[in-house]
């Protein structure tokens, strides 16, 4: 098999436990552009438990199933809000679980395309800042472009739950395509 096909495992972080998540939308529609050889799946983090040191010796299953897809991923997409000018808790708190030493540090150099959405005239741009800052803490590598912030998202998203601004389109297919090719570098 040439590196052109070589089969690449990405895994989809949403920052949003809402359902009707705008940035689960966002999620979805960039993996739409994955090529056919990738493998696309999406963690649901809003059940792990807060992170504490001490369920490591005794590991939960769902922290063992989350790091276990981490560990296997080429690399991940993460869409997310912002709250309060930085990510969600929820997202915070698993890639505490995915930067543990005890698990052998499965973010590690993990290539990472940051996308996201809100109401507000900004995007989530405030949130993606600290959100870099919190990735190049565990050693991941997020990638600097394309930035995706879709601001307004109340227009761009319809009641249906889809993604209809064409300009998001592009700046979703450009994340998909430098999350591959940084992927494909790394394996």
């Amino acid at each position: 098999m040439s590196s052109e096909q070589q089969s690449i495992t990405i895994v989809g972080l949403c920052g949003s436990t809402r359902k009707a998540s705008y940035n689960r939308v966002l999620l979805r529609a960039a993996a739409a552009y994955l090529p056919s050889e990738a493998t696309y799946l999406e963690a649901e983090i809003g059940e792990l438990p807060f992170f504490n040191q001490d369920l490591e010796s005794a590991l939960p299953e769902q922290v063992a199933s989350f790091v276990d897809m981490i560990r296997s991923a080429d690399g991940l997409m993460i869409s997310t809000p912002e709250y309060n000018y930085s990510v969600p808790g929820v997202l915070k708190n698993a890639l505490e679980w995915g930067s543990r030493p005890s698990f052998g540090f499965p973010l590690n150099e993990k290539p990472v395309a940051i996308i996201g959405a809100s109401r507000g005239i900004f995007g989530p741009v405030r949130g993606h800042r600290h959100l870099r800052d919190i990735l190049f803490g565990c050693n991941a590598a997020p990638l600097s472009r394309p930035e995706v912030y879709v601001n307004h998202a109340t227009a761009k998203i319809n009641d249906e739950g889809t993604l209809v601004d064409e300009a998001a389109h592009d700046l979703l297919r450009a994340a998909a395509e430098a999350l591959i090719l940084a992927a494909r570098m790394r394996t």
